[in-house]
């Protein structure tokens, strides 16, 4: 390069002379020094999905290497050596609520609720979870180090979430009595990520305003720089045009059979989801967060997906008895579905470079797909889906495991430590015995 960069970020801002809005798209640039390259960068997602799955269409009958995917798990094919299925990790946390409460509630807390006057559909009526989830703690503790911390630290994504907030719809917790609602709204998160569109109607186009102060940055920087800035543009140039194509369409207001408050169509949560996923990918190239949430609808979400076939409510059919094969063969499509949005985003980190280091961004990060229920027409808090794709935290991939009832605290521990975060208990230390997995 012509230049050594270690000034500070502000001090090579103004030697340019270029704005604040060009910092998301100069921040991960390697040759700058700005972010961390010492050391193998770590990611976290946690995608959910609701209740419950159908258990002989979804865990594979073997258990180690040697395992054959299911129905619900076939989109994962591709990346069977990148994936750790963990069946037999139970939600033990008990108290106030219903079980789809605590389940969405208690799910990355691992702890219960506060008393509260939210009723379900049984037991007693809660509140919010009493503790931080364990996202916005592994957050919490990358910020805290100069060479881990990023623009956000966390980004919380939705698809067709309810704008009401409740138990069943909030699963991210800033600490106790302190839900975090998810951004389900391609144009806020967008807005969020690169802070210049004022909204919806009068879309114009970034990149435009920053054209002379990305000139700028080009001239002064190397060639795997260059490459980067142009990459993360071309990104920010297609986004801006897949949500001017998406203004332009008709977006009605929530189909009858839906809670009240969701926004966007029913019909477009396909188009939602890839949207959200791409402006996900976006955001770690940028490096703009190393951990995020990806949450699909709510706890007794009521999504009718036709695009699979399926006309009637999701949480409807997941009450139907085993014996009504129809409504399982219906709720092994929607899980599916699901798994096909998680294969989605593991293909886009895939074939995204690691900038500033070797591999991809799948290699450096991992996905965990879960669930508030083992399975939906009994409730069940035990054998809660948890399926982990990618290779961010350093376990050992590739395999089907058959836990005994295991706390799944102890899993939420050992995400933690695959981070770096070396804690010794999380949620409620009665569930914590043994320590963190070993994975």
């Amino acid at each position: 390069m012509a230049r050594t960069f270690q000034e500070n970020r502000r001090e090579f801002l103004r030697e340019l002379g270029i704005g604040a809005a060009a910092l998301p798209f100069i921040l991960n640039l390697p040759g700058l020094g700005f972010a961390n390259q010492s050391e193998r960068k770590r990611r976290l997602v946690v995608m959910f999905s609701p209740n419950g799955v159908i258990p002989s269409a979804f865990w594979p009958d073997e258990e180690g290497s040697s395992f054959q995917l299911k129905e619900s798990l076939k989109p994962l094919e591709p990346f069977k050596n990148k994936t750790l299925i963990l069946h037999g990790l139970c939600d033990k946390l008990r108290g106030d609520g219903d079980n789809h409460m605590r389940g969405m509630g208690c799910l990355l807390t691992g702890i219960e609720l506060f008393p509260g006057n939210i009723q379900g559909g049984s037991d007693t009526p809660a509140g919010w979870a009493k503790g931080i989830s364990i996202d916005q703690e592994i957050r919490n503790h990358l910020q805290r180090g100069s060479s881990t911390r990023t623009r956000f630290g966390s980004l919380e994504f939705g698809v067709m979430v309810p704008d009401r907030a409740d138990t069943w719809s909030r699963m991210v917790y800033a600490g106790p009595n302190k839900p975090i609602a998810p951004i389900d709204d391609p144009y806020q998160m967008f807005s969020k990520l690169y802070g210049r569109m004022k909204d919806r109607e009068s879309l114009k186009s970034i990149l435009d305003d920053l054209q002379e102060d990305l000139k700028k940055v080009r001239s002064a920087v190397g060639t795997d720089d260059r490459h980067l800035l142009d990459e993360h543009a071309t990104f920010v140039r297609e986004m801006e045009q897949e949500l001017k194509e998406q203004k332009n369409e008709t977006l009605d207001h929530p189909v009858p059979e839906l809670e009240s408050g969701v926004r966007h169509a029913n019909e477009q949560m396909p188009k939602l989801s890839r949207m959200q996923i791409d402006l996900m990918v976006g955001a770690f190239a940028g490096d703009f967060a190393r951990v995020a949430t990806l949450q699909f609808t709510n706890s007794v979400g009521q999504a009718r997906m036709k695009w699979v076939g399926v006309d009637e409510s999701h949480h409807e059919l997941s009450h139907h008895p085993d014996s009504n094969q129809k409504s399982q063969e219906s709720l092994t499509k929607i899980n599916k579905w699901y798994c096909e949005q998680l294969a989605y985003l593991a293909k886009r980190l895939a074939e995204t470079p690691e900038p500033g280091g070797p591999g991809s961004l799948l290699d450096n990060t991992t996905i965990v797909w879960t669930n508030e229920l083992g399975k939906g027409n009994s409730h069940t808090l035990d054998d809660i889906p948890f399926v982990l794709v990618g290779g961010g935290l350093g376990f050992s991939m590739g395999r089907s495991l058959k836990l005994k009832k295991i706390p799944h605290n102890r899993l939420l521990l050992a995400l933690a430590h695959g981070m770096g975060h070396h804690i010794e208990t999380f949620g409620n230390p009665d569930h914590c015995s043994g320590g963190a997995l070993v994975l």
